[in-house]
């Protein structure tokens, strides 16, 4: 992912139309190294975030005897969708470039299990130090048209280096269990060749978010309920032994 040079013919033909053959050389030499130190620079920030989050769930299982966190997923763009991004909005093919104009590069994905645990993390995370949140996007309480929800952060992460202080973007994804299986077949479904009717497959695929949205509402009732129930048995033996304390 991160030889930019190693990528060889395939980089050579997406970056054809930009250069010709001995700027293409020259582009390659000059912005190779730089770019690698970019890319090292994002996975680090992708490590602190993936950190953090596993702290937080660590801490909320010690004191809540509740892991919010399901799963973790990273990913870090590769170098031929950055080119395409830039090179689609006509922007210059430099490592600036990149830094300044797309912020998606380094991506973190977190799963939990309910929409209580999204807020409560994403606000738990923001709140620590150096976190800047730069941009929001909640496609939880504003669905997309499709029926896509997620909550989407993109966030300056401080990272140090051994002789300076980095900012660096990540973009942070919340989504549920039930939002990301949805997502995923989505995504598979939707880029198929030759769907037999869209306009009826969108609908579908609409119909069936909205049907994880409410299972995933009444789930989170019934956790309620139970957790209700410890809650008050918890309370009422806490009541019995006290009693039997001060017998003694």
């Amino acid at each position: 992912m991160e030889r930019l040079t190693g990528e060889g013919s395939f980089m050579e033909r997406t970056l054809a139309a930009r250069f010709k053959g001995s700027d293409l050389r020259t582009w390659l030499r000059g912005k190779a190294s730089p770019y690698r130190k970019l890319m090292t620079w994002y996975r680090c920030a992708m490590m602190v975030v993936e950190t953090k989050f596993k702290v937080m769930n660590e801490e909320f299982s010690l004191q809540y005897d509740h892991n919010p966190i399901e799963s973790i997923k990273t990913r870090l763009k590769s170098p031929e969708s950055i080119i395409e991004k830039l090179t689609r909005k006509g922007l210059p093919l430099s490592p600036e470039s990149v830094e300044e104009n797309i912020s998606d590069i380094a991506g973190i994905r977190v799963i939990c299990s309910y929409t209580t645990d999204i807020y409560m993390l994403s606000e738990a995370f923001l709140q620590q130090d150096g976190i800047e949140l730069i941009r929001e996007k909640d496609y939880i309480r504003q669905p997309k048209p499709n029926g896509y929800r997620s909550l989407h952060l993109i966030v300056g992460v401080p990272i140090f280096l051994h002789d300076q202080k980095k900012t660096v973007k990540v973009e942070v994804q919340f989504r549920t269990i039930s939002m990301d299986w949805w997502a995923s077949l989505e995504h598979k479904i939707r880029y198929k060749k030759g769907l037999p009717s869209i306009a009826e497959v969108e609908q579908e695929l609409y119909e069936c978010a909205q049907l994880g949205a409410e299972l995933e509402t009444r789930m989170e009732n019934i956790q309620r309920r139970v957790d209700e129930y410890h809650t008050a048995n918890e309370q009422q033996e806490d009541k019995a032994w006290r009693k039997i304390k001060s017998l003694f």
